[in-house]
Order: C-alpha cells, then structure tokens, then sequence
C-alpha cells in the first residue's frame, strides 16, 4: 500500500513480478513537456514510438532473450525516430553538428561500455555495447572510438543523416537567447527547454539479469566537446542484479555531480530501501533542491519498476509480466 501510495504521489508506476518473469521499462526524456506544447497528432506519433520501442525491448525477452539485447532493441529503434534527442533527432552543438554519447551495462557481470562525443557510428547504443564486449576498456570517445567502431564493422554514416529541420530551429532558437559568447557558466532558459530527450531502456531477463543502456545526443548549442551523464556509468547508467537498473534523462552536470544512477542503486542495496522510495529521495530531495530537473527508470531485481521524474513530464512506456503495455507522458497519467 505504500508503494502504490507514493506512486500516485510521485507520478511513480510500480509493477510487481515473480521470480523468474520478464520486464521492460524505456524512456524517451524528461523536461517541459506540457499538454499545451503538444498537438493531439504529435501526441499519437510519440506515444506510438513508445510502445513501439517498448515491445521491441519485450519480445527479446520473450523469446528467452538476454536483458542487454533487449535493452539494445528498445533503443535502437529510438535512435532510428527522430522524435527523439538521439540518432536521427539528436540535437545540434554550437557549431551546427552532432555529437553523440551512449552507454549499456550487464547487472549480471558489472561489464560495461561507452561511447562520447561521437558524430558518425548509426547507432551509439550499439557501439557502447561492442566497447563493452570487444575491448578491454570501458568508454572510448571521439574519432578513436569511431574508429574502433569502423573497425568492429559497425555502420558508419555521414554526420548529415543526424540533421532534422526541429533540431537545426530549436539550435536557431538557442543561439538568438545567449547573450554573450562565454556562455559556459550559463544555462538560460531556452537550453533548459530543449536539453533534454535523452533515451534509456532498463530489463530484467528470464534468467534474473539486469541490464540498463542510454543513448543521446546531448544537449542543444553544446560547445568544447562537452559530455554530459549518459555515457558514464554511475550517473546516466548503473545495473546490479544485487540491487537495480537505472536509465537517467535530465540535466546532466547534476546527474554527474550526484552519482544518481549508482547513488539509487546504493539506497536499495546498503539501506534496504524500494526504488521508489530510493528514487523519490535522489531525484526530489537531493536533485531538485540544487537545480537538477529530469527523470529516471528503476527495475529492482525482483522485477518492480518505478519512472520517478521532477519535471513537468517525461516519455516513458513499460510491459509488465503479463504482457500489458503502459505508456505515459505527464506527470498526473
């Protein structure tokens, strides 16, 4: 009864499961997403995309599939739509180009992988993953990790299939509200509202492993190769079949700072708390009482999921054991 109290408080969802069973929960950002900003059309699309990605993710695991596979399924196809801040909607730096980052870790062995700053591997996700498989390092960045990529046989593109016409407007739209060049120790409004969009998909396998990827492409007029918390472990992603998964969206200097993926994780492993209330006290107590606006995804390892964001919405969608899809926007569904 707590649990489901807190989750309608929270904008939380909480799905319990039985040993053994399945589950998936993705995200596509959080951040200013109000009723008002969206047409009753875009709604659909994204909504769609969401549970498109999420039954991707699913039928991985339905067919005895390994949560790290799932996990790249779901993004992968987020990465492909470019109604998100990843792959083909990946946002613009300052100088009117993309820049990727994208990071996955196996609950099970602790391994990891991923990528920074790159601009030509098609899919970052999936260059975090054979960073993770195919090498003795952890996060490889810029044109080393392209050319790790490339030479792993990867499918590599020109930067240009990234560009989207809303991307290259809201880039437009950033640079006439900066006032001054030095813009480094800034964050006006206008990059606040479009910084985030991040994606992350977090599961748990028939075989009880977790496993959490995110992928991005930053944040809007971004400048001196700048990397924000989705490729590193422990602030945009964290899995441990001991205690949880998480997939974070949101501000990322503050999910840096605060080591929220791992940070939550610890709550549940060393103080026996839930994701919800490990969730609530991370992103609502620490988080937002600094200035630090998002939202994450938390599977425990008995399979419960929570989506707790401080933000106006967050693109979210899961399936439950049972097969039934849940997807959600604001923060009163």
């Amino acid at each position: 009864m707590k649990i489901k109290t807190l989750a309608l408080l929270f904008g939380f969802s909480t799905l319990p499961v039985m040993a053994g069973d399945i589950a998936m929960v993705i995200h596509g950002g959080a951040g200013t997403i109000l009723k008002s900003k969206l047409t009753p059309e875009k709604e659909r699309e994204i909504r769609s995309k969401l549970e498109e990605s999420v039954k991707k993710g699913y039928a991985v695991l339905k067919n005895g599939g390994a949560s790290v596979d799932a996990v790249i399924a779901a993004i992968q196809n987020m990465e492909d739509s470019p109604l998100f801040n990843a792959g083909r909607g990946a946002v613009y730096t300052w100088d009117a180009v993309h820049e990727l980052d994208a990071s996955i870790m196996d609950g099970k062995t602790h391994n990891a992988g991923a990528v920074a700053g790159v601009s030509r591997i098609k899919s970052p996700i999936e260059a975090a993953r054979t960073v993770m498989d195919k090498s003795v390092h952890v996060m490889l960045s810029g044109k080393g990790a392209e050319q790790f990529a490339e030479n792993q046989g990867l499918e590599m593109v020109d930067n240009s299939y990234f560009d989207t016409e809303r991307r290259r407007k809201a880039l437009d739209k950033v640079k006439q509200a900066l006032i001054s060049e030095d813009h480094a120790m800034q964050f006006t409004q206008a990059m606040t509202d479009y910084k985030f969009g991040t994606v992350g998909a977090v599961a748990l396998d028939k075989e009880g492993n977790l496993a959490a990827g995110t992928s991005t492409g930053g944040m809007t007029a971004k400048r001196w190769g700048r990397i924000g918390d989705s490729p590193i472990i422990g602030a945009g992603t964290y899995a441990d079949n001991g205690s949880c998964a998480v997939s974070a969206t949101g501000h990322g200097e503050y999910f840096i700072r605060y080591h929220v993926a791992a940070d939550i994780c610890a709550r549940v492993k060393y103080q026996g708390k839930n994701i919800v209330d490990a969730g609530d006290e991370v992103l609502n107590k620490e988080l937002k009482q600094v200035g630090g606006d998002g939202g994450v995804i938390i599977m425990d390892s008995k399979g419960n999921i929570a989506t707790p964001f401080n933000t106006p919405g967050m693109y979210r969608a899961s399936v439950d054991t049972d097969g039934k899809v849940t997807v959600k926007i604001f923060n009163d569904e």
